[in-house]
């Protein structure tokens, strides 16, 4: 099991990216705008380098929805390696089995 920390972490990492994704996303727009202004876009780039780093979806790590494990996490299912291993084993996840030739 993850340090109960860490999963908060990432739980606030999750809350301030959707709070500031509007946000980031116009002032992405106004740098990538090849009609903007030199002067508008260096604000625009000082605005989003002032945000809260932890605001870039860039910074969340997918986790193990049942262990909150770090590393070795299948995006599909969610799961860390060895809970997905577990799963699998006792038929948990459908059109998924153990390997065998």
């Amino acid at each position: 099991m993850a340090k109960t920390s860490m999963i908060n972490r990432e739980t606030k990492r999750k809350k301030l990216a959707k709070q500031f994704a509007s946000k980031r996303e116009a002032l992405k727009k106004v740098i990538a705008n090849p009609d903007a202004s030199y002067e508008d876009k260096m604000d625009a780039s000082t605005k989003l380098q002032k945000m809260p780093r932890d605001s870039s979806p860039a910074r969340q790590m997918s986790r193990c929805a049942l262990t909150g494990r770090p590393q070795g996490v299948y995006s599909k299912f969610g799961l860390g390696r060895n809970k997905l291993r577990e799963a699998t084993m006792r038929g948990d996840v459908p059109g998924l089995r153990k390997a065998s030739w």
